[in-house]
């Protein structure tokens, strides 16, 4: 273990390093996960019903997971807007989505977009629908229906909140299907991704409906990305499909026919189109020059809230910098800059925290430090974690560019497993990845804290869990691996930032609360 001081205007700073880069195995298989068949009597609500237990949802099952045309709501540019984003079977001139004030829709107001080709799934032409409505006022209650297929649906409410005083949900990898392989306590054979699909999309509608019944305040959901778990690859039409079950699984959770969803890039999202047919993301970042297939970064404000969205499968940092400044220059104001990102750069899950989780380490941390960004929340190693605030330590670092690749493929973690297994190479990656300092540990609430606080969810499905690294590192303040899905609710007003964490199924914090202040 080594130690450094760095000293600063207000605070010594002691570092001390306890990155365990552990021989470099593949951890990606895990026998940790929800199963649930064990879970029977659990009701949770869904597309299809109000109250549906385990065995209606197997049931129901093969009318869930063909449905490709459900809607995704997104948050809009500003709280003011709401995006809108679905796949129809027909084609038009132009989407189209009617927002009125009255339940039965009179004067309703209809607001047009695109409809473009989408994807082929099972030789049939979906067309991907996005739409923008405008003119929100807050905390008000609002009906939208969407035109499909030629005929207007049933009409759906949506509630604004308060944009001086909001609260999110942050949820961590959903990963629909990713429990492909796991063998259920029912006696069932081994689950192939259709099944791991059915598995893990009830858990999904279990966990949302609990946090909105057990925090009505939420005004919109966050993720980090990793909403499936089949990459497929463009042309390959069985897992297209898969993908596409799993979609369908994903957007089947009846609270987000009236929840905006701001979704992130992960790495088993990034490898087709699907991610960017199906969401209708708010100032795309298309100047970025290595983008994945899935599509960009974006950005959006909520109140006094900057949230900008990275899309780190592009190992490119220079066009994060971009996103960022691009930001700022639009709302330079804003008091609060919150950074979300697949990939946890400071995390301490086994299988990521010390290897492709990491690799953009060395340079975001002093770009988040150049621009003030207040949190950075991530997800990618289905572990609970927050750090210390963190700042860069102002010295130039490797940027690992042998590698790397241009936009991640999707399970690119495994170049990194096999390049660890050279000591040498091991020994500069653990030593260069010492790019921060301690800026304060202080622990409950903080006021006017130097440094960025970093935060990594677990998993809100459990469809995979991993463990945490046998050495808790220097920077993480608290961790936590209970093997039961987690969701956050973050609050936010014009001077607290707060952060507390809940089991999905008693509802108890996991954690202590975090605050920053700012005065």
């Amino acid at each position: 273990m080594h130690q450094f001081y760095k000293s600063k205007k207000v605070l010594a700073v002691y570092v001390l390093t306890a990155l365990c880069i552990t021989s470099a195995g593949v951890y990606a298989a895990t026998e940790h996960w929800n199963d649930a068949s064990l879970t029977p009597q659990t009701v949770t609500r869904t597309s299809l019903s109000e109250k549906t237990g385990w065995q209606e949802w197997k049931n129901s099952w093969d009318a869930v997971k063909s449905n490709y045309e459900q809607v995704s709501l997104a948050p809009g540019a500003d709280a003011s807007r709401l995006n809108f984003g679905w796949y129809s079977k027909k084609k038009s001139d132009t989407a189209a989505v009617r927002i009125s004030r009255h339940p039965d829709m009179q004067n309703a107001k209809v607001y047009s977009g695109t409809c473009k080709p989408g994807t082929v799934i099972n030789g049939v032409t979906y067309y991907t629908n996005k739409v923008e409505a405008v003119g929100f006022k807050p905390n008000q209650t609002y009906w939208y229906q969407v035109q499909l297929n030629g005929e207007w649906q049933p009409a759906q409410q949506y509630k604004t909140g308060n944009p001086k005083d909001f609260s999110f949900m942050y949820v961590g990898d959903p990963q629909i299907g990713a429990s492909i392989g796991q063998t259920p306590a029912d006696g069932s054979k081994k689950q192939d991704g259709e099944i791991a699909a059915r598995n893990d999309a009830y858990n999904w509608n279990k966990t949302l409906n609990a946090a909105l019944r057990q925090h009505p305040e939420i005004n919109f959901l966050v993720s980090p990305g990793d909403q499936i778990n089949e990459p497929a690859a463009k042309g390959d039409a069985e897992k297209i499909q898969l993908q596409e079950y799993q979609y369908a699984g994903y957007l089947s959770a009846a609270v987000l026919r009236n929840l905006p969803e701001a979704t992130s890039i992960g790495n088993h999202d990034s490898m087709t189109e699907g991610y960017e047919n199906h969401f209708n993301v708010p100032n795309p970042f298309t100047e970025e020059a290595n983008p994945t297939k899935a599509g960009h970064g974006y950005y959006y404000t909520y109140g006094n809230a900057l949230f900008i969205v990275i899309n780190a499968n592009n190992y490119n940092a220079a066009d994060h910098e971009t996103l960022i400044k691009k930001a700022i220059a639009a709302h330079p104001d804003t008091k609060w800059r919150v950074v979300v990102m697949h990939q946890d750069i400071y995390g301490s899950g086994l299988d990521h925290s010390d290897s492709d989780g990491i690799i953009l380490r060395t340079q975001l941390t002093p770009i988040y430090d150049a621009n003030h960004i207040d949190v950075v929340l991530q997800g990618h190693d289905h572990t609970y974690a927050r750090t210390y605030q963190l700042s860069s330590d102002g010295k130039n670092h490797a940027a690992f560019d042998n590698v790397k690749v241009k936009g991640q493929s999707g399970q690119d973690h495994h170049l990194f497993d096999q390049a660890l297994q050279d000591t040498a190479f091991k020994n500069t990656y653990e030593s260069q990845n010492l790019c921060y300092t301690i800026a304060d540990m202080k622990q409950g609430t903080l006021v006017n804290p130097k440094g960025v606080f970093y935060m990594s969810s677990n998993s809100a499905t459990g469809s995979k869990f991993y463990n945490l690294i046998p050495q808790q590192q220097d920077y993480i303040a608290a961790r936590s691996q209970t093997w039961r899905p987690t969701y956050s609710v973050i609050h936010i007003t014009d001077d607290r930032f707060t952060l507390n964490t809940y089991d999905v199924e008693t509802g108890a914090a996991i954690d202590t609360s975090y605050s920053i202040v700012k005065d």
